[in-house]
């Protein structure tokens, strides 16, 4: 029997991958495509069309392409591009991590923007779209997800209200504010904004795609992440053990805490609110390697506690959950072990954790039901559950880790409530 199929395009920093989902959430097949540097450097959009037109290819050689029922894409988040009156890039983007030159264009935004607003700062995607509105011949600012919805349409795409944050949006009030204007920005060369899982157009048959298929508005990459591990019901949360802990929770009403760098993107008639601590891998890395912290971690029993009190921090200064740009370090006393010193340090970024939650709970979101782990730690099944302990929470199984998956959960969405 052919399988009804959903397809999720991701465009990330170094490629572009698709995934295939079947109307379980199955992910049947994922493609992906590494961008080719040697024709562009990664903010040009050709480089990005190359990547896409690759893993599209790739996806419609290992399915039956009349199975597609929908198409959404995510991109990286406040990643904007200047767009002419035949609707060609003028220039390259400005890219998610790119910051202003001009200190007055953040300081315009600071002296209007309130203060919950994700728009503030020169690496904002409202501080770079008004560095781009001075482009000769510009007629439109589009996110990096709108520019790819638009090359599956074959004309002008609206955004949706997950990209749209950092540009200034107001996902409460679903608008652009008057004070926009004030800030410095043409919103007249904004793009209109739409929820996410709206259709916005159809395929117009490039890249192989059948011709009519719906193009559902997505959301930016982070969050097409958090979909893709099956995360659904305010109280799930998920956390990124990386280089950094990032913990994501999802919530029925919106947080914003700028001082701890929390902002809530607006998924349909949800919220998903998370902060990023400064503690994680970076921070054992000062004293571990992984081949030691894997063997290690086999003798460490997770149902016990050192009682060591540990705050590791790769530098000094923390973020979230404590905001403090002169925390340091505190990884003292020393055990005797150093498998004793492992666990502490565990511990410390568990307990770190464990108040993130919470934080995000005083800050009006729900008690964390359920934990999910995606990230280079999620593979250590003894932090896992010594987390899990501390917390209180039980851990769910992870349904993909990859964002296109989420994007994929997005247009099965639209396809479901259509029927």
């Amino acid at each position: 029997m052919k399988h009804r199929l959903a397809l999720g395009i991701d465009v990330g920093t170094s490629g572009v991958r698709v995934a295939a989902l079947d109307e379980d959430f199955t992910v049947v097949t994922i493609t992906k495509a590494a961008m080719d540097l040697s024709k562009g450097p990664r903010n040009d959009p050709a480089v990005w069309f190359d990547a896409l037109a690759d893993a599209l290819s790739a996806m419609l050689q290992a399915i039956d392409a009349s199975s597609i029922e929908a198409v959404c894409v995510d991109g990286t988040s406040g990643t904007v591009l200047a767009l002419d009156a035949a609707a060609a890039p003028i220039g390259h983007a400005l890219m998610y991590n790119d910051a202003v030159d001009d200190p007055a264009i953040p300081e315009a935004i600071a002296a209007v923007a309130p203060r919950q607003s994700a728009a503030h700062g020169g690496s904002s995607a409202l501080a770079r779209s008004i560095s781009l509105q001075t482009r000769p011949g510009i007629v439109r600012i589009a996110h990096q997800a709108d520019w790819i919805a638009e090359q599956l349409a074959g004309k002008p795409m609206p955004s949706d209200e997950s990209n749209g944050l950092k540009t200034g949006y107001d996902p409460v009030a679903r608008g652009w504010p008057g004070w926009m204007s004030e800030a410095g920005i043409n919103t007249g060369l904004l793009p209109d904004i739409v929820a996410t899982g709206t259709m916005t157009g159809v395929t117009s048959g490039t890249f192989g795609l059948p011709a009519g298929l719906p193009i559902v508005a997505g959301v930016s990459d982070g969050c097409a992440s958090f979909l893709a591990t099956g995360a659904s019901t305010p109280g799930d949360g998920v956390t990124a053990l990386g280089t950094t802990l990032t913990l994501k929770l999802l919530s029925d009403k919106p947080i914003f805490a700028p001082e701890y760098g929390i902002y809530s993107h607006r998924i349909g008639d949800q919220w998903l609110a998370g902060g990023a601590s400064n503690s994680g891998g970076e921070a054992l890395a000062a004293f571990f390697a992984p081949d030691e912290i894997a063997a290690l971690s086999e003798r460490i029993d997770p149902e016990t506690s050192t009682g060591l009190n540990y705050y590791p921090l790769p530098r000094t200064g923390e973020r979230f959950p404590v905001n403090d740009p002169g925390l340091v370090s505190r990884v003292d006393p020393r055990p005797e072990t150093r498998q004793d010193f492992l666990q502490g340090l565990l511990e410390g970024i568990a307990a770190i954790e464990k108040l993130g939650f919470e934080r995000l709970s005083e800050l009006g979101g729900p008690k964390l039901t359920s934990i999910r782990t995606v990230g280079g730690g999620a593979s250590n099944r003894t932090w896992t559950r010594m987390r899990t302990r501390m917390l209180n929470t039980s851990e769910a199984p992870v349904a993909s880790g990859e964002a296109a998956a989420g994007s994929a959960r997005i247009a099965w969405g639209y396809v479901k409530g259509r029927a």
